[in-house]
């Protein structure tokens, strides 16, 4: 078991095997990565035959920001017939349990047609693995993560529960709401789910608190803060939906984003504004290193090329920056699965004590 399999947005397979064999060469993990364009996966095979349990046991999977989802383990091919007691007599070999059982595809054309029979294996195969002991409900011990290529070929992956993607293929099934003026709204929601513990939400997306949403119309995001029960500054040019306005919890200022700042401190400023990703950085460099606000979610759009070099530049940037101010942030970046040409940034100062 010896290769990590990683999932990935399609078209940043190149950012995947950039940042994997950065972490690996920092950790001392011989190897070399691979991903063919467009193919929504990469993998770093490990020169060692340990060298991916080495790898996953040293990173923290929340930690990474290009892969939606690993697993260490090998690929099996299987027969058109008979295919679980195949899968059996190789998890045998393992010689060990598994806590839960995902079945994966990847997130191409391809993908989408093994969707379908996935659904009708899981149940007999899930029967099989329980039958023989292999499958038990214990969150302690690994996940099994079967990512089915093809019909006949699969990637037999083990990944700790609690060092992993929070979601199968780490794609979050969010239901998009009626009411929101945009789809963008589910990219906050999703940043919801990614740096934020669900247990905490009542303390840190509380309906006492304020928010800012920098670049707001019509108000995707703006949205989620509302849903949250905050009042909600937002700031853009552009018209907000009328449905918000209506709530009595929004003020929607005609001022340019980049440039506005509020009279008092605010606990939540989130932003999507289309920019250079370096001048983004400016603004989130002076929002939390000035305290204007406690919390904030911000999108960088990445440029053509480079991606994965420009990404960590600019968070190295920002560690510096609030290191020489003296402030205390923790800095969390993941490409989430509603994000395109972007990631999302999740700032917290820790210096600043709740309300």
């Amino acid at each position: 078991m010896n290769t990590l399999f990683m999932h990935c947005r399609p078209g940043f397979e190149g950012e995947v095997c950039a940042e994997i064999s950065e972490h690996a060469a920092q950790l001392g993990v011989a190897g070399y990565a691979k991903g063919k364009p467009q193919s929504a996966c990469a993998e770093f095979v490990c020169a060692e035959a340990e060298g991916a349990e080495r790898l996953m046991a040293q990173l923290r999977f929340a930690q990474l920001i290009f892969p939606r989802q690993w697993a260490r383990g090998t690929y099996i091919e299987l027969p058109e017939t008979d295919r679980i007691s195949v899968l059996l007599a190789h998890l045998a070999e393992l010689g060990r349990g598994f806590g839960s059982l995902w079945l994966e595809v990847l997130d191409s054309n391809d993908g989408k047609e093994l969707s379908t029979f996935c659904r009708k294996f899981e149940v007999p195969l899930r029967k099989a693995l329980e039958k023989a002991g292999r499958l038990v409900e214990n969150p302690s011990l690994p996940r099994l993560l079967l990512t089915f290529i093809s019909g006949r070929r699969v990637f037999v992956g083990v990944a700790e529960a609690n060092n992993s993607a929070l979601w199968p293929m780490g794609i979050p099934r969010l239901k998009f709401p009626r009411e929101a003026p945009s789809r963008s709204t589910l990219k906050l929601e999703e940043a919801w789910h990614q740096f934020i513990p669900r247990e905490q939400w009542e303390q840190r997306l509380g309906d006492d608190m304020t928010g800012v949403d920098l670049g707001a119309s019509p108000g995707g995001w703006t949205y989620q803060l509302v849903r949250r029960g905050m009042l909600v500054t937002a700031i853009d040019n552009g018209p907000m939906a009328e449905s918000l306005m209506d709530t009595g919890l929004v003020q929607h200022l005609m001022a340019d984003g980049f440039t506005w700042q509020p009279k008092q401190p605010v606990d939540w400023m989130v932003c999507d504004i289309v920019e250079k990703p370096a001048r983004t950085t400016s603004l989130i460099e002076t929002w939390l290193g000035e305290g204007l606000c406690r919390e904030a979610v911000v999108n960088l759009k990445l440029p053509m090329k480079q991606r994965y070099a420009e990404v960590r530049r600019l968070l190295d940037r920002m560690e510096a920056t609030f290191k020489a101010r003296k402030v205390r942030v923790s800095i969390a970046c993941k490409q989430l699965y509603h994000d395109r040409e972007e990631v999302t940034c999740h700032l917290r100062r820790l210096d600043i004590k709740p309300r």
